[in-house]
């Protein structure tokens, strides 16, 4: 055998396939996922049914997205991703004029069979198209004028069409997710000095045009600011949430209250506690030992993703992988300073811990890209 033929890399194939999959990424998800299901019995009084069951099979049936997208080629979902981007565009579209209402937002498509949630479906197209128009750019190209318009106006449109609905918290994380794509493709740290610039304008634009005909925000997102930056100013009403769950993490200890026992969900002072206040619940009942670790399951997916990342020589798998690890992250970062007043209330899940489907299929869907990524990488 010559030294070239010992040398050449293949890509693995059919059921060898199965001894390449990342199966401690794939354990990590099933880790936090149960921690789910265990923090909804709890909040549902142990009651299985209501919400710990039905999420227990929305991720069982991820599990099976998770996979059949992993054992597709990688080439064959860079050559889909503009076709992706495009119908997650016309399904916001399609939000914007037939969408269900809830909650005071215009966010949901109803299909029949699911209701849909487009916004959840772009974070991840969105990085998809951005990782197939890097591959494709040259390199050299990357920071001329021309080359960077384009993806802006990429990842401008979704984020319009979100803000549209509105839904503030998703818009900034599909911006910030595409921002960071663009800086690990190698766009000069020029374009985003003068993107923070041009932001620190827009903040003062959104208060400075408070309470004119033509304010940048709604009147609830201007509430959520002021609860923010001062929750104790209307504790029984825009601050009820947020300080209801910062006496749910705060009473949690260092080992919890223990299961069920958590005086907030309990008693129900605290709402939305199966959603986007989920983490509260657990630290309540769990202290700082059982919300520490599961962040730390958080960290350890994250590292995994970066890891695979590095070990890819191809730039659309390393962008792709990347990208869906950054947005995982802005998930994380939004809902935890949420719930411990560090941000402003936001609609943003926590992944697999919080109720939710088209978050859930979504999220599976894109670790299945994760996951192509990795087995089909050349070795």
């Amino acid at each position: 055998m010559s030294f070239l033929e010992y040398r050449v890399k293949t890509v693995p194939s059919g059921l060898a396939k199965v001894l390449y999959v990342n199966w401690a990424l794939v354990i990590l998800l099933v880790a936090v996922a149960s921690a789910g299901f265990l923090m909804l019995t709890s909040v549902a009084g142990g009651d299985t049914g209501t919400w710990a069951e039905p999420q227990a099979k929305r991720f069982a049936a991820g599990l099976v997205v998770l996979f059949f997208v992993a054992f597709v080629p990688i080439w064959f979902w860079r050559n889909m991703a503009g076709l992706a981007y495009l119908v997650s565009l016309l399904l916001l579209v399609l939000v914007d004029l037939f969408g269900s209402v809830g909650m005071g937002a215009q966010r949901w498509l109803d299909l029949g069979f699911i209701t849909l949630q487009p916004s959840e479906m772009m974070k991840f197209t969105l990085v998809m198209m951005l990782a197939a128009y890097y591959d494709w750019l040259d390199p050299k190209k990357t920071s001329r004028p021309l080359w960077v318009t384009i993806p802006v106006l990429m990842i401008a449109a979704p984020t319009v069409l979100v803000l549209m609905q509105p839904n503030l918290g998703t818009s900034v994380v599909m911006l910030a997710g595409g921002a960071i794509v663009m800086f690990l493709a190698g766009v000069s740290v020029w374009y985003f000095a003068v993107v923070i610039g041009l932001g620190a304008g827009a903040v003062a634009a959104v208060f400075l045009t408070r309470g004119t005909p033509w304010q940048l925000l709604l009147d609830y997102q201007y509430a959520r600011i002021d609860t923010f930056l001062d929750p104790s100013a209307d504790p029984l009403g825009a601050g009820y949430n947020i300080l209801q769950a910062k006496i749910a993490l705060g009473s949690g200890g260092w080992t919890g209250r223990g299961f069920m026992q958590g005086t907030q969900s309990r008693l129900n002072f605290l709402p939305e506690k199966q959603t986007d206040f989920i983490f509260t619940i657990l630290a309540e009942e769990f202290g700082f030992v059982g919300a520490f670790s599961v962040v730390m399951l958080y960290v350890l997916i994250i590292l995994f993703c970066v890891v695979s990342a590095i070990q890819n020589r191809d730039r659309f798998s390393q962008l792709l992988i990347l990208g869906v690890a950054a947005n995982f992250f802005l998930y994380l970062a939004v809902n935890l300073s949420m719930v411990m007043g560090l941000a402003p209330v936001v609609g943003i899940p926590l992944p697999f811990l919080s109720w939710g489907g088209s978050a859930m299929l979504v999220m599976m869907a894109a670790f299945g890209l994760v996951q192509s990524a990795h087995i089909h990488r050349p070795r």
